[in-house]
């Protein structure tokens, strides 16, 4: 199979998400990241986040690595207005930077007197910056750059931080995405730094729960409500916390119920509440005829799954075979199809994940 970076064939259209899992870890795997560096990351990720019109789903920041799940959106055809484009600006560039291109557009839209003014000069400024968003390379490649330039500077060194290019697999919104958020959410707990995952400040789940409905925490809990919904529709929605995180909390294999002196699902949920079946849950039996038994989900889970990192694809059958079919010169001729069994699945997953890779060697740990 081809090296190149494999994107998905949808990628500009609205046919379905283009989400896919991101990860890159520090050159020989030190330990560099303390709590500022960690911090740092995640202002840097927010920052790419607003410039791009990429999502982050979900995410965690460890010591040596990261993981991202990220929604990648089609170009917009019609482009972006200047209004837009100011604002994305703002969140990379300075104030008077930002000024300097808002009189450029001024300029050109005024130019020679005529209706739009130059159209074609206002083209030209418009994709000096717009080529870099809606783009996963563009994104990963600006988030790492501008975080290896602030970790060297604080650090006083030069050099490459990254060990490798990112790996990048391509999920399929539903099962799929929800099992890779609540897979990226339990590094801590895998790493065994903490015992419950909303105790980790640095992930999509410790964001959600620990910083409340305004600013990056409801972005955090948008990012988890898109993972957990989006198959359905659903957009970035934090008004849908309550019920996601219930379904959520489960597949992360954690009891429901509020520990004395610490926040658990983020929002209140009774005993009485947590017996019914939320509308998350309502949605998810509509798409696979049952919810999937999340504690032996959660337990596959609790041990780190290569598939994730390294099988290309991640999704249903008929998900992996549509990917196979629309990239098929990647494969020799002797392959037939795409999918391949994802070994050590408990029988409540099997049928509904499927790999692009068959990994045959050290597949979980």
């Amino acid at each position: 199979m081809s090296k190149k970076r494999w994107l998905a064939a949808w990628a500009d259209s609205d046919t379905k998400p283009a989400i896919y899992h991101c990860i890159s870890r520090v050159v020989d795997r030190r330990f560099a990241f303390g709590d500022e560096e960690r911090e740092a990351f995640r202002m840097f990720m927010r920052m790419y986040e607003n410039f791009s019109g990429c999502r982050v789903l979900s995410y965690c920041v460890m010591s040596n690595h990261f993981h991202l799940l990220l929604e990648v959106p089609p170009k917009p055809e019609d482009g972006i207005s200047d209004e837009l484009l100011l604002q994305r600006l703002g969140a990379l560039h300075s104030e008077k930077f930002v000024a300097g291109v808002a009189a450029e557009l001024a300029a050109a839209r005024t130019e020679g007197g005529l209706v739009g003014g130059n159209e074609a000069r206002v083209r030209e400024i418009h994709e000096r910056f717009t080529y870099r968003m809606e783009s996963l390379s563009h994104y990963m490649q600006g988030l790492l750059i501008r975080f290896t330039r602030w970790f060297n500077r604080k650090h006083k060194r030069s050099g490459t931080l990254w060990e490798e290019r990112f790996k990048s697999v391509i999920v399929e919104s539903g099962t799929a995405a929800r099992t890779l958020a609540a897979y990226i959410d339990l590094n801590p707990v895998r790493a065994g730094m903490v015992e419950d995952p909303a105790e980790y400040r640095w992930s999509g789940y410790g964001e959600a729960v620990g910083g409340g409905n305004k600013g990056n925490g409801k972005k955090a809990r948008e990012g988890l409500v898109r993972a957990y919904l989006c198959h359905n529709g659903t957009g970035f929605d934090s008004g849908k916390w309550r019920d996601v995180s219930r379904g959520y909390r489960r597949l992360l294999g954690m009891a429901l119920e509020r520990k004395s002196g610490r926040s658990t699902a983020g929002d209140s949920t009774n005993a009485t509440e947590g017996k019914n079946q939320n509308e998350a849950e309502t949605l998810e039996n509509g798409e696979t005829g049952h919810v999937l038994k999340e504690l032996s989900v959660a337990k596959f889970l609790s041990h780190r799954v290569r598939y994730f990192t390294d099988g290309a694809v991640i999704g249903s059958r008929e998900f992996v075979n549509h990917a196979f079919a629309t990239s098929r010169e990647r494969f020799s001729s002797k392959r037939k199809d795409g999918a391949r069994k994802i070994r050590d699945l408990p029988p409540e997953a099997k049928g509904h994940l499927w790999s692009m890779r068959d990994l045959r060697v050290e597949v979980s740990s």
